[in-house]
């Protein structure tokens, strides 16, 4: 523990220094003034190159090296890692046209903005490079078009405490039908859903998918939900987005796959029970059209134990594959 609290008292010397320097320090400079050798300095070096934009000045064949910050500014200041994963984080959204995509490229426009000349000079190569050889993945599933000024209308609701009106196209309906609800979340994803509850009624909040709404507007009527509300508690109570009773769900993995399994997340409340060789994942859970749909892709490395009503639906689901074929 002395020797932790040594090592971590020369960095913080050493970042105090640095900071404080002008024409800034050499390795030796650093190595004389902290009493330790070259090596651990540039040990020391390499972990504030992490934490801190470590400006090298090169005078001939002499190596300086600074702070040019100071510390407060050097740890809210982005660095060029750090705004090209923002930046592959906003091309994957508009590449999948996600409503917030949008709202986060104005926010990697104004992080942009906020860099001086010298700052810009120096992340320039490092972000160009990030950046083109850095992707999010994006999958395959439906393409769907939600305007950000409704998702604005809406986030604007919330933090008013406001309900929200619009006309919504229901699957299936012919016409759009005037809404009015309480916002109790916005779930992002390929498709965006406003979480909405009628404000005249006692019952549950019903998904409401952003592109088949018009005419979004904040409603005069006052209205939010109750204060021990968790979108988290509701969104584990299914699988996917779709709401129905829950179900005990147990799963075998098969002894093969189990160290698959354990780095795999079927659900967030899931529990895994040794079983021999093999595996059993528990949780509870609604959404079997969709868990089953995802099980396909572990075919062949699991058994659904129970409950009877999925297996039922993975037995609908394999009689639909066969249309594939």
């Amino acid at each position: 523990m002395v020797q932790r609290l040594s090592n971590l008292d020369r960095t913080l010397k050493l970042v105090s220094h640095l900071t404080q320097s002008i024409e800034g320090l050499t390795l030796d400079d650093m190595a004389a003034l902290l009493e330790v050798n070259r090596r651990t300095v540039e040990r020391m070096r390499n972990v504030i190159l992490i934490h801190f934009d470590l400006e090298e000045i090169v005078d001939g064949r002499t190596k300086r090296f600074r702070i040019k910050d100071s510390p407060g500014r050097a740890y809210t200041r982005p660095n060029a890692r750090e705004v090209a994963a923002l930046q592959t984080v906003v091309g994957a959204g508009q590449a999948q046209k996600t409503a917030g995509a949008p709202v986060l490229d104005a926010l990697l426009g104004k992080i942009k903005a906020g860099f001086d000349r010298a700052e810009r000079v120096r992340i320039d190569n490092d972000l160009e490079l990030l950046t083109r050889l850095q992707r999010s993945r994006v999958m395959a599933g439906p393409v769907v078009i939600a305007s950000p000024q409704d998702l604005t209308t809406i986030q604007s609701a919330i933090l008013t405490g406001h309900c929200v009106e619009f006309d919504y196209l229901a699957d299936g309906a012919d016409a759009p039908s005037w809404r009015r609800v309480v916002p109790y979340g916005l779930i992002h994803g390929p498709i965006t859903y406003l979480l909405g509850k009628r404000p005249d009624r006692d019952d549950t909040p019903y998904n409401f998918r952003l592109d088949r709404m018009q005419e979004v507007r904040e409603s005069e009527v006052m209205a939010c939900p109750p204060d021990d509300w968790d979108l988290d508690a509701w969104l584990a109570e299914s699988f996917g987005i779709w709401r129905e009773e829950g179900h005990d769900i147990v799963l075998r993995v098969r002894a093969h796959a189990v160290e698959r399994a354990k780095g795999w997340r079927f659900h967030p409340r899931q529990s895994f029970t040794p079983d021999g060789e093999e595996l059993l994942v528990r949780f509870h859970s609604g959404g079997l059209f969709e868990l089953a749909n995802h099980l396909f892709l572990w075919a062949g490395d699991l058994v659904i134990e129970g409950p009877e009503p999925l297996r039922a639906m993975m037995a609908q689901r394999l009689q639909a594959a066969q249309s594939l074929l």
